[in-house]
């Protein structure tokens, strides 16, 4: 996954406390899949004097009296000083090479980088044409990209272009200079584009988009777009946050969450970013600045209307807090008793996603063109119709 997705978020309570949520990328040898971890920041003069007070209200998607461009201003200047993006607890790393990296074997791959990598070399395969077209959408830094990029070049595939569109500058930018640095200036090509708009100039044999659906409010623009233009061997690659819109948690998960918050002791409460205790767990909607999981819940809806599933891999949900940058720190990977909390959280968290009771809030999957007859491959029976949870 790519660097952080660090936001200043309206907090679902009356105090004024500011938080952010970090997607963030394992550090490259690091085997394992990364999830997306929560990050909290606290400016100069706020407390957390309220952070225990109960939500009020549900996130909610913007309307036409959005400031858009306010929105895409602070979009911008958020993710302008976004560069290092590697560094999670070792406990997480436990947790998703004990729990994820058996999935991702399920699926032929051992990392995000390789999911995305196999698929964009089956369409390059399949591809009428050389060099093959694919473009990521929201690419950030590219770096996830150039990354990809380095894993095809490895295997003896160069014949491609894979442009990267991003509304950031800043990025973009360093994102050339990836490439260059990486010797695939040729492979991976900045563009500077809003996928809020975006209308392909060309046809492309694959589109991929890691980490950046969930800032999306055009949702079903941007995928019809990317439907129209698919041609019938092409691919559409993602990795995103599916849950609640501004990364709240729905009700039952929240109450697991509070339930395993309950067993932590004082200390592990204790949020590293925001440097205030959480003797209760805070939930909080992070879709009052910029872009943040500002339409979180309608992604999968709106693809499984759109598009056939080729792989899907739905998972994680109750087990976030307890292993992102907030908390995770708290916990020793070499202690037995720590291992044991987190094989338990997980243990439930996998236990009620199968049974459906919660859902999971994170999804990989490569998706075809309709119509699309060919087999799902998903873990387990958790397919994208198991994994939809409807607001109500």
């Amino acid at each position: 996954m790519k660097a952080p997705l660090r936001r200043l978020a309206r907090p679902a309570v009356a105090a004024p406390v500011t938080a952010c949520v970090d997607t963030a990328t394992p550090d490259a040898d690091d085997p394992a899949i990364a999830a997306p971890a929560i990050e909290v920041e606290q400016p100069p003069g706020e407390t957390c004097e309220s952070a225990t007070q109960e939500p009020t209200a549900p996130p909610s998607v913007p309307d036409a009296t959005d400031d858009y461009a306010a929105r895409l201003r602070q979009e911008q200047e958020i993710f302008a000083g976004q560069t290092d993006v590697n560094e999670l607890p070792a406990i997480f790393h436990y947790w998703s090479h004990t729990y994820l990296r058996p999935k991702l074997e399920h699926f032929g791959c051992a990392n995000p980088d390789e999911f995305f990598a196999n698929a964009l070399q089956a369409a390059l395969h399949d591809a009428p044409q050389r060099p093959a077209r694919f473009v990521s959408l929201g690419a950030g830094n590219c770096d996830t990209e150039v990354r990809v990029a380095q894993i095809l070049a490895a295997r003896g595939l160069r014949d491609f272009v894979l442009e990267c569109v991003d509304i950031n500058p800043v990025m973009l930018e360093r994102g050339a200079v990836l490439a260059r640095d990486a010797g695939l200036s040729e492979q991976v090509v900045p563009v500077s584009g809003d996928f809020n708009d975006w209308q392909p100039a060309r046809r492309y044999d694959a589109a991929m988009a890691n980490q950046s659906l969930h800032h999306v409010v055009n949702l079903e623009g941007l995928f019809d777009a990317i439907a129209a233009n698919l041609p019938a061997h092409g691919r559409f690659v993602i990795s995103d946050m599916v849950g609640r819109n501004g990364h709240l948690r729905w009700p039952e998960a929240l109450a697991i969450v509070r339930e395993f918050w309950s067993e932590l002791p004082p200390d592990y409460r204790y949020h590293r970013q925001l440097l205030c205790q959480w003797d209760e767990f805070v939930d909080f909607d992070c879709s009052g600045e910029g872009f943040e999981g500002i339409r979180a819940q309608d992604i999968l809806p709106l693809l499984t209307e759109r598009f056939g599933f080729e792989s899907f891999l739905g998972f994680a949900n109750v087990i976030d807090p307890f292993i992102d940058r907030g908390f995770g720190g708290h916990f020793d990977a070499e202690s037995a008793r720590d291992r044991e909390l987190i094989d338990r959280i997980h243990a439930r968290d996998e236990a009620e996603m199968r049974a459906g009771t919660i859902k999971p809030t994170h999804l990989m999957a490569v998706m075809r063109g309709l119509p699309y007859a060919g087999p799902t491959r998903a873990w387990q029976h958790m397919t994208p119709q198991h994994s939809l949870r409807v607001p109500g």
